[in-house]
């Protein structure tokens, strides 16, 4: 038996909005295995991102059928835009409701999935753009939010030593959802038409969404989470600040990558299939990455293996994507090498997070952190197409270099944050044992709040040793 994580020092505010009891013992992964990797965590994200991920083929269909007339192609960039912002933007009434006694996060998951299937029935009588924006947009986006932030911190509640990899097993279930979806989608459309093909979907959406709502579990309870909805004070922490920005330029370059690759690969000559194909093996590439990505960061360190995939991500699309993307054979290598870093921020926010705050605070960070991404989901895919031109392949070019931009600011944040963690390791005077555990367990850190180590430096000497540790923490060759 193995001891779960204890709750780590955090001030007295915090300590007001939930009790300081002791964790119960629980056996490392345990039932956790049974909600993360495949039922129903992963199911969700196949059913709520997955699905949201096949909006590139909806896309790709309106830009080219003229299915809303006199639509602009900002009008169609706003619906996929609006699905992902409200989410974001009820992640404070969500959290809210799964940390309550008389909801929680059984019965928020369920009412996600009765918003989800009303926006795709919705979709299918939509005669003009704003019917879209409101089914296909706000309801499926409601529905989404509430399925997503209630079962997004229940993978790191079950794990400890594994908790990277449980997380980015539970994302890729996004990944495998978006392949199968946008194949299906596109070929439903084909065969079917667009109004059944959102009844379909719809169908789908409720039954598998509303058995996972059976089957999960949390232990909100036993770890003393904070579900406080807002939580202004984490703002006053400059790692959290990091850690945001991290999440914001990484989601801005993300959205773009994900709406638009569908309609590139168009752009340079490929056919209708052969795009629908192209984006499916973006998500197959979340899908097959982000199990890795998580084994990896439990193995090298979760801020580790965050910096090099977002990282990587804006070379793949600075050098791969603008001088060699132009053939059907180069379009299928680039959507699924980048596929397997551009959703990085999804398989480890949740980790990375635990890192900075601690894991009660998981839910009351996350949900600030979801409020923070509204903006770049609202605006990202808008700016995207804002940048494209009518030119064929150069007409890209312009979004591809932005998409480079935001990936590599989003890197340069969270280099900081890691050069902080390293500090943060130091300050707390632990030897090599003492910090592989707290790498793995971060309840072993104090996290800003209350710290007393057995480094004993005052006031402006304080600040200067925090300082050089930071310094040192930007070139050094270590887990963290």
């Amino acid at each position: 038996m193995e001891r779960g994580d204890d709750a780590p020092n955090i001030s007295s505010s915090d300590n007001n909005e939930s009790a300081n009891q002791p964790v119960a013992e629980f056996r490392e992964g345990g039932y956790g295995w049974l909600v993360t990797p495949s039922i129903p965590v992963a199911l969700l994200n196949a059913h709520t991102w997955g699905l949201n991920s096949s909006f590139a083929v909806f896309l790709a269909y309106y830009l080219r059928s003229g299915t809303f007339e006199g639509t602009s192609t900002i009008g169609y960039a706003f619906v996929g835009g609006l699905s992902l912002s409200i989410a974001m933007l009820i992640s404070p009434l969500a959290t809210y409701f799964a940390g309550s006694k008389w909801c929680g996060t059984r019965k928020t998951i369920f009412l996600g999935a009765v918003f989800e299937t009303a926006g795709f029935v919705g979709a299918s009588f939509t005669s003009q753009l704003w019917h879209l924006l409101l089914s296909q947009g706000v309801a499926f986006g409601v529905g989404m939010g509430f399925c997503f932030v209630a079962s997004y911190p229940v993978p790191t509640q079950w794990f400890s030593k594994r908790r990277s990899l449980a997380s980015a097993c539970a994302a890729a279930g996004s990944g495998f959802g978006g392949f199968i979806y946008s194949l299906s989608t596109n070929a439903m459309i084909a065969r079917i038409g667009l109004p059944r093909t959102f009844r379909a979907l719809a169908i789908l959406c409720f039954v598998v969404n509303g058995a996972c709502s059976v089957l999960i579990r949390d232990r909100n309870k036993a770890i003393g989470s904070v579900t406080a909805a807002f939580n202004w004070r984490l703002f006053a922490r400059p790692s959290y600040v990091l850690l945001e920005m991290w999440l914001f330029f990484s989601v801005m370059g993300y959205v773009i990558l994900l709406f638009s690759i569908a309609d590139y690969s168009q752009a340079v000559g490929l056919t209708t299939s052969q795009a629908s194909l192209v984006g499916a093996l973006f998500n197959l590439g979340q899908g097959l990455g982000r199990p890795m990505i998580g084994l990896s960061s439990d193995s090298v360190g979760r801020l580790n293996m965050s910096c090099l995939c977002t990282l990587l991500c804006s070379l793949l699309c600075f050098f791969f994507w603008i001088f060699a993307a132009r053939s059907l054979a180069a379009c299928i290598v680039l959507a699924f090498l980048s596929g397997t870093v551009a959703g990085v921020m999804w398989a480890t926010a949740g980790p990375v997070c635990a890192e900075v705050v601690g894991l009660p605070l998981i839910p009351s960070a996350l949900s600030m952190s979801w409020l923070v991404l509204v903006i770049p989901s609202t605006f990202s895919e808008v700016v995207g197409l804002s940048l494209r031109k009518e030119t064929g392949y150069w007409g890209y070019l312009d979004v591809q270099i932005f998409v480079s931009c935001m990936y590599l600011v989003a890197f340069m944040a969270l280099w900081m944050l890691r050069a902080w963690k390293v500090a943060e390791l130091e300050e707390a005077g632990l030897d090599k044992e003492g910090r592989e555990r707290a790498v793995m367990d971060d309840a072993a850190m104090p996290h800003e709040s209350g710290v007393t180590t057995d480094v004993q430096v005052e006031g402006a000497d304080l600040v200067r040793h925090r300082r050089r540790a930071m310094l040192r923490g930007l070139w050094a060759i270590e887990r963290v």
